[in-house]
């Protein structure tokens, strides 16, 4: 397993985000011998204070650059950005599904519009400082001299991001480096103090970009749709409160939920946007034996079950076996998860990736609930 393809020494295109990761990813190509440019990519054009598209962002990765004696341009993406980021998330808002937002960014910017760019620039590859490795195994006929790619977790459990990475193909990840995947982040801070690199003790981004902290996503999306009120009914269907806007809500929430201070712990157990109704109840009234998945692609040919199934960045993975047929959905990539032992349900609109070890081989978004017997239990249209 290896970080990189040996052996190749082309020029290659480092995505600078302006953090410490990419900083150390670009400084260890050119140690490696490689010919390295470095781009900032500039995605959001609004007010941004949580790193990744903020001006001071796009002045780091430019000093760092400049420290390494490398070019470095700047590529605005800023439409592709608000096509295929911003709108949608705004969208899955008004539809009940929780976007995330920096899986498609890197499913139709980073990793699409990026690569493509570096094609027409005449780039052998792209680099990034994400944690995550690549992971190659045999070819098989009949091109078996061509290895087969898969994204492997980063070395740093605490900071593996091959999750995010689920989307990628054969295609793009032949054209892609992780110099950093094979090192943890002390590791990686330890280089650029060594190395005088003005990221080294830079903080890490945690929000998403374009979501300002003053305000949060109540003033982001208040901007652009109506929020609308909605009542909470327990199980019982007897109302218990109510909340300003049904679009802040995501299934599983607790915190925020106006339940009048009851001594019981109760979540947001289903969100029927059409009837502007929240629906509480006790933890385990989350729990499901399966759960739908949408739009399933494969990071090769498709392989047999059990699989390790991930539903956060930094969550768990569960044991599960992956049915397809009528009963998932009449769509292409539709499957139904179904957990060894019942797990909490995904929020519409998350990302659900599977594992064989620390090898991701296929991921899609979260559908409906099923039910064990084979009902949808998700009310989102």
């Amino acid at each position: 397993m290896s970080a990189d393809a040996p052996g190749r020494r082309g020029p290659i295109l480092v995505a600078m985000s302006g953090g410490v990761d990419s900083s150390v990813a670009a400084a260890l190509l050119l140690a490696d011998g490689h010919d390295v440019t470095g781009v900032t990519l500039k995605l959001w054009g609004g007010a941004s204070d949580s790193g990744c598209c903020s001006v001071s962002d796009v002045e780091d990765a430019r000093r760092v650059a400049q420290q390494l004696g490398i070019d470095h341009h700047v590529f605005n993406f800023g439409d592709d950005f608000q096509r295929h980021v911003v709108d949608p998330y705004v969208e899955d808002h008004t539809r009940g599904r929780t976007p995330n937002p920096c899986v498609e960014c890197n499913r139709h910017v980073k990793f699409d519009k990026l690569l493509r760019r570096a094609d027409a620039l005449g780039f052998d590859r792209v680099a990034t400082g994400h944690h995550a490795r690549l992971a190659a195994e045999p070819g098989r006929p009949p091109s078996g001299d061509t290895p087969i790619l898969r994204i492997a977790r980063g070395a740093d459990a605490a900071k593996d991001q091959s999750y995010v990475l689920h989307m990628l193909d054969q295609q793009q990840l032949a054209r892609l480096s992780f110099p950093v995947g094979d090192r943890t982040k002390d590791e990686v801070r330890a280089i650029a103090a060594e190395l005088g690199l003005r990221t080294a003790t830079k903080a890490d981004s945690q929000d998403v970009c374009f979501i300002h902290s003053v305000g949060g996503r109540r003033a982001f999306l208040g901007d652009r749709i109506p929020l609308r009120p909605a009542r909470l009914v327990d199980t019982a269907g007897s109302e218990v409160g109510s909340v300003e806007s049904i679009e802040l809500v995501t299934l599983g929430q607790r915190k925020g939920l106006d339940l009048g201070g009851e001594a019981e712990r109760r979540y947001a157990v289903d969100i029927d946007h059409a009837a502007a109704t929240v629906t509480v109840g006790p933890r385990d009234a989350l729990d499901v034996a399966a759960q739908a998945v949408e739009g399933l692609a494969w990071s090769h040919e498709p392989v047999d079950g059990p699989f390790e199934v991930q539903v956060s960045a930094h969550g768990r993975p569960a044991p599960a076996d992956l049915v397809f047929g009528a009963a998932a959905g009449p769509r292409p990539g539709d499957a139904t998860i179904v957990w060894h032992r019942p797990q909490r349900r995904v929020a519409p609109g998350q990302s659900i990736v599977l594992y064989r070890g620390d090898i991701v081989v296929a991921g899609g978004i979260a559908g409906s609930t099923i039910d064990p017997a084979g009902r949808a239990i998700d009310t989102a249209p």
